[in-house]
């Protein structure tokens, strides 16, 4: 089946759909079975896009018509290249929303401000399961995406649009990691800046009931005013994606202890680890166990320098997984990209390569969790009958 992507800067190709998930997936994937209550559909009637936009996702998390079932049209106004692009941002904010009602009603996580002192509406925030922080007995999966106008929760705007949630939104890993009795931290490095003229508006209608509150927040957000100059200040502790990962390793994920912890990073998300990982050296060597990079836009030379360490530590904790013509888990190695381990995706697609690849990252993990305990059991000093003698005589 051949569909086409009309998206703005984007040429017209036709591309391949992607495979459905396997099915060993199928436990993690419940949440495709959509409800009434979280129905994508919900959000567009309170906007005023009711009628431009009447896509709502199926029971395969496919975005569709809600009358025809066909995919979705970028060039819905013809020939308005401009009025195309605004609607197809209004979508992208729309199911900014969504994703964030997913990620609390069906993964059950929770939303945390990173600076409590400031207003809501000007901080920035991220996700973590209920736990993430305080159980020891579990390992912490950190979530990095790349960069673009999503948010947390999306590997992919595009893909989600064209390809599913399945194979866009980061819920089938969170998914999967829960039910590998993971905790989770979903990151939200694109989550930069605060409009200024918007935040005046929505304390405006805070005087209003809920429902009409709730309406009009997305209304604001919606066709209109995307039309309007934006007044834009940065979000503290969340200027860069930089700044945003080193805040919340900081304040959240160096404070657990005796946690192991893993990475996946999709694209820039990889450029952003090795920055954290230059700038807090040695807490990031003795806390992550293993890194996932996917289709990375990281440079080892340029960030990491000449030094010894990080680049022995790179080589035994990293492995990435690049798009590629080749099957999955295929050897990948460049002439310029050998630092550490490289697979293929299984894809040649920068936005399905997560999607393809993420039964092959959690084998990665496991494995590598398992070598480190038996490292850690292997300095355990062994306790024998001569050497309580000695310790009681001394």
């Amino acid at each position: 089946m051949e569909i086409e992507l009309r998206d703005e800067n984007i040429k017209k190709e036709s591309v391949s759909k992607p495979n459905p998930f396997p099915p060993k997936l199928a436990a993690s994937i419940k949440w495709l079975q959509m409800t009434q209550e979280l129905s994508f559909q919900k959000f567009i009637q309170q906007s005023d896009l009711l009628e431009e936009l009447k896509y709502d996702f199926n029971e395969k998390a496919e975005l569709r018509h809600i009358e025809t079932q066909s995919p979705f049209v970028f060039n819905y106004y013809k020939n308005v290249p401009e009025r195309n692009s605004k609607r197809y941002q209004a979508l992208g904010h729309l199911l900014e929303k969504y994703i964030y009602e997913l990620l609390e009603k069906v993964c059950k996580l929770q939303k945390v401000y990173i600076s409590p002192e400031t207003d809501k509406e000007s901080g920035s925030f991220f996700f973590m399961s209920e736990r993430a922080l305080t159980n020891h007995h579990s390992a912490l999966l950190v979530l990095l995406q790349d960069h673009g106008v999503f948010r947390a929760g999306q590997w992919s705007q595009q893909a989600i649009i064209h390809h599913g949630l399945q194979h866009g939104s980061q819920i089938p890993c969170i998914q999967m990691a829960l039910q590998a009795h993971y905790d989770v931290i979903v990151l939200n490095p694109n989550d930069n800046f605060v409009d200024l003229k918007m935040v005046k508006e929505q304390k405006g209608l805070l005087t209003q009931n809920t429902e009409s509150y709730s309406l009009k927040m997305v209304q604001t957000e919606s066709f209109a005013s995307l039309q309007q100059p934006l007044q834009c200040i940065p979000k503290v502790g969340s200027n860069t994606p930089e700044e945003h990962m080193a805040y919340i390793w900081d304040c959240f994920i160096s404070k657990t202890e005796g946690k192991d912890v893993a990475f996946i990073v999709h694209g820039y998300g990889g450029l952003v680890f090795m920055d954290l990982l230059v700038h807090r050296k040695w807490e990031v060597m003795s806390k992550v166990y293993a890194v996932a990079l996917i289709d990375s836009q990281h440079h080892v030379r340029h960030q990491l320098g000449s030094d010894v360490q990080l680049s022995a530590w790179i080589k035994h904790h990293c492995r990435e997984w690049v798009t590629s013509p080749k099957p999955l888990d295929r050897p990948a190695t460049t002439v310029l990209k050998k630092e550490f381990p490289m697979v293929s995706a299984g894809t040649e697609k920068h936005d399905l390569a997560i999607s393809s690849s993420l039964q092959s990252v959690f084998k990665y993990f496991k494995k590598a969790l398992k070598a480190k305990a038996t490292i850690n059991f292997s300095h355990v000093p062994i306790v024998t009958r001569s050497s309580t003698k000695i310790k009681q005589s001394a």
